[in-house]
């Protein structure tokens, strides 16, 4: 029974190891900064060597080697999203496969092979919070800024962008949906079509006009949060600048450095006060001066995002008429969410098609009832 056990659990990690190594190839193959893709090929070499555990584990066992398969379908999503994008857009999605590695390594902790590997794949989510907040050892300090004053497009992505786009077209998908299937229960279908089409347009509209606001008010603020932190830190730097110097000189103490490199590469980076100000708001605050947010973006990309969910059901109905249009709105609309669903698992981590099937579950339950008071109140047109 324990053979068998094993003989599973081997399987299991050599295919997630294998999906973790074609993975981190590409993000390295895709990366331009030079500390970013070191890191990732250091976790590359990490997993085939987790790999290769496996592998031997399975032939102690008599069992043969399977060969290689085609990626998770999960795994060729993130590296298609992240060609398309940049590697800090998939950042989420990336740490929750490493929640998922995590969480099936530890549903196996009897395995002797299985304690270090995990070990590793805990450090690998660290690493990645690192790359999120900008820390980087210092030999790779001086590479990222020159990368990023020569290729300011890497500076465009973020972790939250793609999980705003997919919530927001969730929301408009979900919303206009209910709205949609409650006035088609509502009126007769002689006067269907066209009260259906006004409803929706004007839900999509408020909704996606509200959603802008809100993404505004709620970027702005956080950013006039962020920079005033930041020019409270500007401010002790000039007015107290051998206390920051201290400050810096701690931080890479703390990070393993020997005393006197470490102050070394305080006073390095006290040289040149802009360089010192973003260490100092990198360390101290978490925050990358130059990655706060826009809030126009934010506002624009909620606006489409939710018009764009919120058009699903109401297309059918702009280009058929009758029962034609509301099944073709159903049949529709059930697939979009089902398939925005399966792209919520790139970012939790969960079986695509169980998010898939749940947003699919909630989105018809959500029309159902509206769809049914409509027809109770059953408005005649």
């Amino acid at each position: 029974m324990q053979e068998i056990k094993d003989r599973a659990a081997s399987l299991a990690g050599l295919a997630l190891e294998r999906d973790a190594i074609f993975l981190y190839d590409a993000l390295a193959k895709i990366e331009k900064d030079p500390a970013r893709r070191s890191a990732f090929e250091r976790i590359a070499t990490s997993e085939r060597r987790h790999a290769a555990i496996w592998e031997a584990k399975l032939l102690s066992l008599g069992e043969q080697v399977p060969a290689s398969k085609r990626p998770s379908w999960r795994v060729r999503q993130i590296a298609l999203l992240a060609r398309l994008f940049g590697t800090r857009a998939v950042s989420d999605m990336v740490k929750a496969l490493e929640g998922y590695e995590e969480g099936v390594y530890g549903a196996h902790g009897d395995v002797p092979e299985v304690t270090d590997i995990a070990a590793d794949e805990a450090k690998h989510a660290e690493i990645w919070r690192e790359l999120d907040t900008g820390k980087s050892n210092g030999a790779h300090r001086a590479a990222l800024a020159e990368t990023k004053a020569r290729e300011p497009w890497h500076r465009a992505g973020n972790s939250g962008t793609l999980r705003a786009i997919i919530f927001g077209v969730s929301d408009g998908l979900v919303s206009n949906a209910a709205l949609v299937m409650g006035i088609a229960g509502a009126v007769t279908a002689s006067g269907q079509g066209s009260f259906v089409v006004l409803a929706g347009v004007a839900g999509l509209l408020a909704g996606a006009f509200s959603m802008a606001a809100g993404e505004y008010v709620s970027m702005r603020s956080q950013t006039e949060l962020l920079e005033r932190q930041i020019e409270l830190e500007r401010a002790e730097l000039e007015a107290m600048p051998e206390e920051e110097e201290a400050e810096i000189a701690a931080i890479y103490r703390a990070r393993g450095f020997p005393d006197d490199e470490a102050k070394a590469i305080a006073k390095r980076l006290m040289g040149d006060p802009k360089i010192a100000l973003e260490t100092l708001v990198r360390e101290e605050l978490g925050l990358d001066p130059e990655e706060l947010g826009s809030p126009w973006g934010a506002a624009l990309g909620s606006f489409f995002s939710f018009a764009i969910g919120a058009l699903v059901p109401l297309l059918p109905f702009i280009l058929l008429a009758g029962t034609d249009a509301l099944f073709a709105s159903i049949g529709l609309t059930a697939l979009a969410l089902f398939g925005v669903g399966a792209a919520v698992s790139l970012l939790t981590g969960k079986s695509a098609i169980y998010t898939g099937l749940r947003q699919l579950a909630i989105g018809a339950a959500a029309a159902a009832i509206t769809y049914a008071v409509g027809s109770l109140i059953g408005v005649n047109v």
